[in-house]
């Protein structure tokens, strides 16, 4: 595929509780990296669609005293099983991060989701696209269907959902994402490109699954890195793994990347202390992007 090149200066943002659970310590961290964007997803110990408006606006409260602005939503819309359809896949471990819900329950959670993102200023709401089963080929229309509907809700609230490749649902692979994005064709239908979930689902994240996907249709990029032991994960830290993300980096800032990095650190940390852990990550994201600063 032909790109163009046109290099840009690229923004860092985080999952606040890939930090720490605690928001204020986590915050602080961020913003001594000189990261400036928030990605919310477990915040005062509840999934972010759980939060009152009145815990919002403190968490907002928190992010604007470091200098933070929150740049998406990590809702967990479409993170559920989805009625008659094959056995879901076991291969994969299903996250949750407080989000245990059903397929009755997303109707109700879009709506909120749509109601923090005007509340807290962000364009960007992260979905799913149910968890996956053994044949995910045969759940592909209805999937289509459903993101299609939610684009549509979107295109009227002016927020953009953003789908994001992960292993234990349907949508793993950079192919897979980019052949769900073209099924769709709506303008307010992107993607989230996680490299380290399209690792973990057995395909080369970059260059192959980076390349399958056109530029303009990803708005947000997770930023995490793993080994392999196995079919499992073993996550560590960021940039000395087992992804090439010197490359993709490289890539992103290249083809004129305008949204944001965002690092979702997984590692536990040296000790099992996971705020130096997400500390040591920001660090060496931060560095690897001022790397490429024209």
């Amino acid at each position: 595929m032909f790109r163009v090149t046109r290099r840009k200066v690229l923004k860092t943002a985080a999952v606040t509780d890939g930090f720490c659970p605690e928001l204020e310590l986590s915050t602080a961290a961020m913003a001594d990296l000189g990261i400036r964007g928030a990605e919310l997803r477990v915040v005062f110990g509840k999934n972010i669609l759980d939060l009152t408006d009145g815990e919002v606006d403190a968490a907002l409260a928190i992010l604007n005293g470091k200098g933070l602005d929150v740049v998406a939503i990590a809702s967990p819309l479409l993170k559920c099983v989805l009625p008659d359809a094959p056995p879901l896949d076991e291969a994969f471990e299903r996250e949750i991060y407080a989000a245990r819900y059903a397929f009755e329950d997303q109707e109700r959670l879009a709506d909120r989701a749509f109601e923090i993102a005007h509340r807290t200023g962000t364009h960007i709401v992260r979905v799913f696209s149910y968890w996956r089963t053994v044949s995910p080929a045969q759940c592909r229309d209805r999937i289509a269907a459903a993101l299609h509907a939610l684009a549509e809700r979107a295109a009227r609230e002016d927020v953009t959902i953003a789908v994001e490749n992960v292993p234990a649902c349907n949508v793993s692979t950079g192919a897979e994402l980019a052949h769900l994005l073209a099924t769709v064709n709506h303008p307010n239908l992107r993607a989230v490109w996680d490299p380290a979930n399209s690792y973990i689902s057995g395909e080369l994240p970059f260059p192959d699954g980076y390349r399958a996907i056109p530029s303009a249709w990803i708005v947000h990029v997770h930023a995490a890195d793993c080994y392999l032991d196995g079919p499992a994960p073993v996550w560590g830290p960021f940039g000395v793994c087992g992804i090439d993300w010197k490359g993709q980096i490289a890539a992103l800032a290249a083809d004129g990347y305008d949204g944001w990095i965002s690092l979702e650190n997984r590692w536990l940390g040296p000790g099992e202390d996971k705020l130096q852990g997400g500390t040591l990550c920001g660090c060496n994201l931060q560095a690897m992007v001022a790397a490429r600063e024209p």
